[in-house]
């Protein structure tokens, strides 16, 4: 899918497989990403400040210059080999 620039602002996204996406410069702020399949996905430059990411899969995904301020995450969500959620202003509940 060729979400690029897309404006999902406070979409519920839940069990949405958007493995492979691209989703450059989206905003995605606020949205809730319930087991959501996002692996190898093309984050670069989203919007993620407030979302929610539980169980989600970003594993592979690019999240170059992504905005994950304020971001909420669990401990089943799985991030890409070597991305440390936590430096980037992601917290978990």
């Amino acid at each position: 899918a060729n979400l690029d620039g897309a404006n999902l602002y406070g979409a519920i996204l839940w069990r949405v497989n958007l493995a492979g996406a691209n989703l450059t410069a989206a905003n995605l702020a606020g949205a809730y990403l319930v087991e959501a399949n996002l692996t190898w996905a093309n984050l670069d430059g989203a919007n993620l400040a407030g979302t929610y990411l539980v169980e989600a899969n970003l594993a592979g995904a690019s999240l170059t210059a992504a905005n994950l301020t304020n971001a909420h995450a669990d401990k089943a969500t799985r991030w890409p080999k070597g991305f440390d959620p936590v430096t980037t202003g992601v917290a978990f509940v």
